[in-house]
């Protein structure tokens, strides 16, 4: 019965969705008619308010980390059920028709609470390859592919078909932007 709940709790606080509610509650806007959308941080960045895009991107970290850091300490056992539910909940949300975001920073969320060197592998590589080339959707993709990589060859972690589960939902959630890329329409990101 409680890993249910625990499906339950950590679905729904993944899918409150913090940049449809800061745009419209600070800017009075609907960022689903803003840029590509999409209800995540990179496109609360495209609302021209760099702190509405930034506290989109903090909100979206501590939604996963709160629920995945209660069942990392009091239930261990359902860790990886309880941060699949929470990516699940961002991407998925009842409340919008099961149209959220992208899950990025969902996912660095619950990475820095499954293996905080995992967090910071993932940030470390995002920001490389986004110094490189400037796309946002290009540094997710090769972030989230480094994962599982860097899991299996240095930590030799036995869950690494997790890390390829979450790789691939980020690839299914990047389909447009990978088409994008391929075309070379994908728009760049300013971060700063």
């Amino acid at each position: 019965m409680e890993v249910f709940i625990i499906i339950i709790i950590s679905y729904l606080m993944g899918s409150i969705p913090f940049g449809l509610l800061l745009t419209k509650i600070f800017l009075n806007k609907d960022i689903r008619n803003v840029g590509s959308g999409n209800i995540g941080a990179t496109n609360a960045l495209r609302t021209g308010n760099k702190s509405i895009g930034y506290a989109t991107l903090i909100s979206d970290i501590l939604k996963a980390v709160i629920p995945v850091i209660f069942v990392k300490i009091y239930y261990t056992e359902y860790l990886y059920i309880s941060s699949l539910s929470v990516f699940l909940g961002h991407v998925f949300p009842i409340w919008l028709k099961f149209k959220g975001g992208k899950g990025v920073a969902t996912y660095v969320g619950i990475l820095s609470c499954i293996n905080i060197y995992l967090g910071f592998v993932f940030g470390i590589v995002w920001f490389i390859i986004f110094f490189i080339f400037k796309y946002s959707s290009l540094s997710s993709l090769i972030g989230s592919l480094s994962i599982p990589i860097i899991n299996f060859f240095i930590f030799k972690n036995e869950v690494v078909f997790f890390f390829v589960i979450m790789f691939v939902l980020i690839f299914y959630t990047h389909r447009e932007n990978i088409k994008r890329l391929l075309n070379r329409t994908e728009s760049k990101t300013k971060i700063y």
